[in-house]
């Protein structure tokens, strides 16, 4: 009786015996949160690809990512940067700066290019796979 009851009521439906509740539409998936996974995927990859041209400060690869707009945030760069360290993939040094305090310059390790290159095969994996799949979609929709 009370299953039954429940169906009646607003934002309530019986589904296999079971009650369940409607989710509200400000809990519907939002392209942003998707596109920001997106990101967030590629950002390590983009990092490490900035790191390997050379001795690189942070604010500078800020700059280069925010332009690409693969990062927006500030706060998420430090500790990427923090754990790429502790895994041993990139290292940085101190250098002097006549306009301020010392600067932090990131290079890759040997470890983080060899991580790199693996990440290029993934990479290069996935782009084939999704240019694949898209490619199969709009062969069928003509």
């Amino acid at each position: 009786m009370l299953i039954q009851n429940a169906a009646h009521r607003p934002g309530h439906q019986v589904r296999g015996g079971l009650q369940t509740t409607r989710r509200k539409s400000s809990e519907h998936m939002k392209i942003e949160n998707t596109q920001v996974q997106m990101r967030k995927g590629i950002l390590e990859y983009c990092i490490l690809h900035i790191i390997s041209r050379g001795e690189v400060y942070a604010s500078d690869m800020l700059e280069e990512l925010t332009s690409a707009k693969i990062m927006v945030v500030e706060g998420t760069l430090y500790p990427l940067l923090t754990r790429l360290r502790k895994a041993d993939l990139v290292d940085y040094q101190w250098v002097e700066s006549t306009s301020g305090p010392p600067r932090k310059y990131y290079k890759l390790t040997d470890k983080g290019l060899d991580f790199l290159e693996q990440l290029g095969t993934t990479w290069q994996e996935l782009m084939a796979s999704t240019n694949l799949i898209i490619s199969n979609t709009h062969k069928k929709q003509l």
